[in-house]
């Protein structure tokens, strides 16, 4: 008898983690609903705004789980201010470096959820040749079924604020602040 209930104990545990991996889920991003962009301001007036218009990726989810990644690639190349001769100035050395350089990338592989929803999520941020940890905390988080896609889309508001100085962007320091502040809107659809 004890053989029977350790097999179907065997048998239940192997179901049960069965059923976790088949709430495992790969999600790609919606360029058309997913944003980039950032705020720095400029000689202690103004707020600069700009965005990055080209992103692409993969989120790998896993809710009954609580965990997932999260693979990003932003074309640096693609930033714009609206201001052609300030994006010009943007992509070169002193500031995203977009020749040698023209995509930055975020893996994050630690979600933190309250309850059931994403709260925020830590990794590594490459830019400009530089690796640090950034971890970009959930203003919004929420999962829906699209009705004209027929599938679920999953994605929120993120932000973070990045000191540009660990990335080896130090032109204009101290007028222009280290601190730049970092909003993603992303939405990404179920595959």
């Amino acid at each position: 008898m004890t053989k029977t209930l350790t097999a179907a104990a065997a048998l239940a545990l192997l179901a049960t983690s069965g059923l976790s991996h088949a709430q495992s889920a790969t999600y790609a991003i919606d360029p058309t609903h997913t944003f980039v962009n950032f705020e720095a301001k400029h000689f202690g007036t103004s707020t600069l705004r700009g965005r990055f218009d080209k992103k692409e990726g993969t989120i790998n989810f896993d809710k009954a789980a609580k965990t997932g990644k999260a693979d990003i690639s932003i074309d640096v190349t693609s930033v714009s201010t609206g201001v052609a001769p300030l994006d010009g100035h943007l992509k070169s050395k002193d500031f995203f470096n977009a020749a040698e350089f023209p995509t930055a990338k975020f893996v994050g592989d630690q979600f933190t959820f309250d309850g059931g929803k994403v709260s925020a999520v830590t990794g590594l941020l490459t830019l400009n040749g530089k690796t640090n940890p950034v971890t970009l905390k959930a203003t919004n988080f929420n999962c829906y079924d699209n009705p004209m896609l027929k599938r679920e889309v999953c994605g929120g508001d993120f932000e973070t604020t990045l000191q540009r100085s660990q990335f080896g962007v130090m032109y204009g320091l101290p007028g222009i602040p280290d601190n730049i502040r970092l909003l993603i809107q992303i939405e990404a659809v179920k595959q």
